[in-house]
């Protein structure tokens, strides 16, 4: 296979990838963080109260960056395939169909093989909800992205614009997935691993705020006034974040 094909093929496959990850992310933010439906683990027993649904909710956003992250890498590789012909149909219909699949994926394995969640779970007609999301957000995708990569022999170019507006998709999902709400009075903190915990609950009393809860040597903290959080960092702490990845879970959520 040429190296010309190679790039053609990686980029087809970029498509399909971005389109996944966009698809976790809408389904995250929508769902788990904006309407609060449910969390990702919300049917399983043993798994705990909300601070464990919340880890596992930030572990299904991690395996999504990953996932469209590699998108990107494939795509910044295969750049010089985007001048050819249809190159953009090809790019928007894959990565419809990789949003599709997503929501095909999630619908017949999370909703009905494992029961995991369901898409409304105060609802008094769980399957109504899961199937409107499955046709939805599930098969009209993937049918609307297969008839634009039928037509991709009609046309040329749109392979620069395409590559575009699939990366500032996976790019504005990936920083609304990590950001936190605006106003979140929250934090997570990791202190140096020498400094004991009362010398950790003295350090957060200091600084305004209160204790949430600790799990593994990572802190839950509540501020009444959120701008004194950076204050921890002249108390010991080597990470305190309310706005990335590792507190974008936890302040949406109701603890």
């Amino acid at each position: 296979m040429s190296t010309a094909e190679q790039g053609y093929r990686r980029l087809s496959r970029s498509g399909y990838l971005l389109g996944f990850g966009v698809g976790g992310f809408f389904d995250g933010i929508l769902l788990h963080q904006i309407l609060q439906w449910h969390h990702l683990l919300s049917l399983v027993d043993g798994v705990g109260d909300i601070r464990n649904q919340v880890l596992f909710d930030g572990l299904f956003h991690a395996l999504m960056y990953v996932i469209a992250g590699y998108g990107l890498t494939m795509l910044i590789r295969s750049r010089h395939s985007l001048g050819r012909p249809a190159v953009g149909r090809l790019i928007l219909g894959n990565g419809l169909i990789g949003f599709g699949s997503w929501h095909v994926v999630d619908s017949v394995l999370s909703h009905w093989l494992l029961g995991i969640h369901r898409i409304r779970l105060d609802s008094p007609n769980p399957l109504f909800w899961d199937a409107l999301w499955f046709a939805l957000f599930g098969v009209l995708p993937i049918v609307l992205g297969a008839l634009i990569k039928r037509r991709r022999s009609s046309g040329t170019g749109g392979g620069p614009a395409a590559a575009v507006a699939m990366t500032t998709l996976a790019l504005v999902g990936g920083v609304w997935a990590a950001r936190s709400a605006t106003d979140a009075r929250t934090a997570i903190a990791v202190f140096r691993p020498e400094m004991s915990d009362g010398q950790i609950f003295n350090a957060v009393g200091t600084s305004g705020g209160r204790v949430l809860w600790a799990s593994r040597g990572v802190w839950a903290i509540e501020w009444q006034k959120p701008e004194r959080a950076s204050g921890l960092y002249g108390h010991g702490a080597l990470l305190v974040s309310n706005s990335y990845l590792a507190a974008g879970c936890l302040a949406w959520a109701s603890v």
